[in-house]
């Protein structure tokens, strides 16, 4: 009897570790981008923790109003997401993402930056959830092993029931992380 509740208890415990050590599928990251599609006010100054980015010149005055900061958007044939960061401004920037394969192996995402380059990512499938979205930049490209100064990493992290978004796009150059990224505080835009 004994015998039985030790086997048992190693079933259920190794039943329940393959169930949980599960990989996240670069479809499943498609489909948490597209459960940000919309749009996104800027969250007011208050809730821009740890970041300075909104007070730049041309983010500043949408801080707090009903101004779209990001939006996104599925086109394509549901075949790609398209990012519009900070429309309008002379920071905007566009992010696309899409499957690097008809297979979808790997999600891949171009970031169309105000750096003036184009830095290529790949979603991160051990660390990537619902609520974490990590892109990381495609080592196999020329700019992501160069010295240039290119966003090197993009978190999507949401909260508060997915009504906030926390935005990261952290920069590198000379092949290290520099101190200052643009990190952005959204909330997700109430229709009218």
């Amino acid at each position: 009897m004994f015998k039985k509740i030790i086997i048992m208890g190693l079933f259920l415990l190794n039943f329940n570790t393959n169930v949980y050590a599960q990989e996240v599928q670069a479809w499943d990251v498609f489909d948490y981008l597209e459960a940000l599609e919309g749009e996104w006010t800027l969250s007011p100054a208050s809730k821009q923790l740890g970041t300075l980015s909104y007070k730049k010149e041309a983010v500043l005055p949408l801080v707090g109003t009903d101004a779209v900061g990001i939006s996104f958007k599925v086109i394509g044939g549901f075949s790609t997401i398209e990012e519009e960061l900070l429309p309008n401004t002379r920071a905007q920037m566009v992010t696309m993402y899409h499957c690097k394969d008809i297979a979808c192996t790997k999600l891949k995402a171009t970031h169309y930056c105000v750096k003036q380059n184009q830095p290529e990512f790949l979603a991160n499938l051990e660390k990537s959830t619902a609520t974490r979205i990590i892109l990381e930049c495609d080592m196999s490209t020329q700019l992501c092993q160069s010295k240039e100064d290119h966003v090197h990493t993009i978190i999507h992290e949401l909260s508060n029931n997915f009504k906030h978004l926390k935005s990261s796009y952290l920069s590198w150059e000379n092949k290290k992380p520099k101190n200052k990224s643009s990190i952005y505080h959204f909330d997700k835009r109430i229709q009218k």
